[in-house]
């Protein structure tokens, strides 16, 4: 039952996902991943490769993803699913909001404009946020160690390693204005104390 929900919220993602970045793409072209680093790129690789194969092996043959199984109660497994249901919408918002700026790179697109807005009001990545969320889900609904660990490196790696480049290319392009929005705007996960900075700026 829980590899289902797991197929479904997958799919589902990844479909808004696909649908929103062809549009991106018809509206304001893409930047080829050639354009990073040699290292970005295989660090990309380095890290996509066991998570996403472990989550398809899991998706589509449970058998071979048995020697990473975790004995988690079924309210944590449970956990897992309305994590991955919230993930769906949540790819949507995020991807809607970021329109045509939608980048396979942490480059920046020549027409690229600072999104604030939505769910970039909270957080500064929360697509990073959301894929992240997508397969620790998946990791939860699975019971499966592996996944679980992969997600949390593909985490550490986004906020050492990616996170910095993208920022880099960003305020290199909109200087003050972005740094300002740096300033207030946590980079993951959205904290008390950014909403209230963010409480008084409004008022």
């Amino acid at each position: 039952m829980f590899r289902w929900f797991a197929l479904t919220v997958l799919v589902a993602s990844l479909a808004i996902s696909a649908w929103r970045r062809r549009q991106a793409r018809r509206a304001a072209g893409t930047i080829s991943r050639r354009a990073e680093s040699r290292a970005l790129i295989l660090g990309r690789i380095f890290v996509a490769l066991p998570l996403f194969g472990s989550v398809f092996m899991y998706v589509v043959t449970p058998p071979s993803m048995a020697w990473a199984s975790l004995d988690l109660p079924p309210w944590v497994r449970w956990t897992g699913v309305a994590l991955g249901i919230l993930v769906v919408p949540s790819v949507y918002w995020v991807l809607t909001n970021l329109g045509a700026n939608v980048s396979e790179t942490v480059l920046t697109k020549r027409e690229h404009r600072l999104v604030t807005v939505g769910p970039y009001r909270w957080v500064r990545h929360p697509l990073y946020t959301v894929g992240i969320a997508l397969f620790l889900s998946m990791g939860l609904m699975a019971a499966n160690w592996f996944i679980i660990l992969w997600a949390i490196i593909a985490l550490l790696a986004v906020r050492v390693v990616v996170i910095p480049h993208e920022e880099a290319n960003l305020e290199a392009t909109f200087g003050d204005a972005y740094r300002r929005y740096r300033s207030v705007t946590p980079a993951l996960f959205p904290t008390i104390r950014a909403a209230k900075v963010r409480g008084r700026a409004g008022s």
